[in-house]
């Protein structure tokens, strides 16, 4: 007789829309369940409950990390409010979803892992696009040799964020700016194919609050490998992404951080090219790959995702803040949990 898969409770930290999307996908899980939220105000965490059929509602995220019916602790707070949160979970030997960027900076992030992996603990960044069935096997074609060698990266994303200075893609104090929220999708994407780079350049513009608009990034590796990453706030730029190869080029149409269609172009010769199309039905909003992956390892007893190593987030990190630093934006200290 087949013993039946241990199910896993997530406690959601935060009431917010990734929280109402990633909740909702959650809900799709075999053999997961939704036990508890947390939110600074008890109306909130109760009316998130309420619609997702959730157990427990606290105003503290310590209760929320104590409560014995929690197994995961998804972290959907700003930016600026990860690092704190994670701290608290990991100590409490509590797997660790955290939402992206980790955290505002390399440092915080480079202890936080460090801890993780002291406490042997489950802690990861949650790329969603890592899971995104796509491109994982844009990964594999790329590592199988489909297009040659890979010579040049690009990939853009954007939208025309609230033009409200107190919200929190503009607020200083809780993380924002564009490099933290989108462009960390573009930044992981070339990190993902290509590794830490050896160079950096940026360009961008500043709002009246020290954070950043828009960036354009130009990383560069050895022997002239190169990635194009384009990010804004203020424009609605498409969100598509192209590698290059020395024998063809894979394509993924906007938006490919949400990828649901991606075309391989083989051209191993001057004027001849052969193109194969691939195809993905998302599943909910798209999370489902990413949360039932991470409920698997939980489950089985591993600290991390081979799709999403806690080494790739360090990586990724330094990345931002050296871009980050070429823009003059400087993130506050975190506030300790009050």
């Amino acid at each position: 007789m087949s013993i039946a898969p241990r199910t896993i409770g997530w406690g959601v930290v935060a009431t917010g829309a990734i929280a109402h999307n990633v909740a909702g996908d959650l809900r799709q899980l075999e053999d997961s369940r939704l036990a508890a939220v947390s939110s600074r105000l008890l109306d909130r965490a109760e009316a998130f409950a309420r619609e997702f059929g959730i157990d427990t509602a606290y105003d503290d995220v310590r209760a929320l990390v104590d409560d014995p019916a929690v197994d995961v602790v998804y972290v959907a707070t700003p930016h600026a409010q990860h690092a704190p949160v994670v701290e608290l979970a990991l100590e409490a030997g509590k797997a660790v979803l955290c939402e992206k960027a980790f955290t505002t900076s390399l440092a915080e992030t480079t202890r936080l892992t460090e801890l993780a992996r002291e406490r042997g603990v489950f802690c990861m960044e949650a790329m969603w696009t890592r899971f995104n069935p796509l491109i994982v096997q844009l990964r594999q074609l790329v590592a199988d040799g489909a297009i040659g060698d890979v010579r040049t990266v690009s990939a853009d994303l954007g939208f025309v964020a609230p033009a409200d200075r107190t919200h929190r893609l503009w607020d200083p104090v809780l993380g924002g700016g564009v490099l933290l929220d989108v462009g960390i999708y573009p930044v992981a994407f070339a990190q993902m194919l290509l590794g830490a780079p050896s160079a950096l350049t940026v360009t961008g513009t500043l709002n009246d609050q020290g954070v950043d608009n828009e960036a354009g990034l130009f990383l560069t590796w050895p022997d002239g490998v190169r990635a194009h990453l384009d990010v804004s706030l203020v424009s609605p730029i498409p969100g598509s992404a192209l590698v290059m190869g020395t024998t063809g080029r894979i394509e993924v149409p906007p938006r490919f951080h949400a990828a649901t269609s991606m075309r391989l172009v083989h051209a191993p010769a001057r004027g001849v090219e052969e193109t194969q199309t691939f195809e993905w039905e998302k599943e909910g909003r798209g999370y489902v790959p990413m949360l039932r992956a991470v409920a698997q390892a939980v489950r089985d007893g591993r600290t991390e995702c081979p799709e999403m190593p806690l080494a790739h987030t360090v990586e990724i990190a330094g990345i931002l803040e050296q871009a980050l630093a070429g823009l003059g934006v400087r993130y506050p200290e975190p506030a300790p949990l009050g």
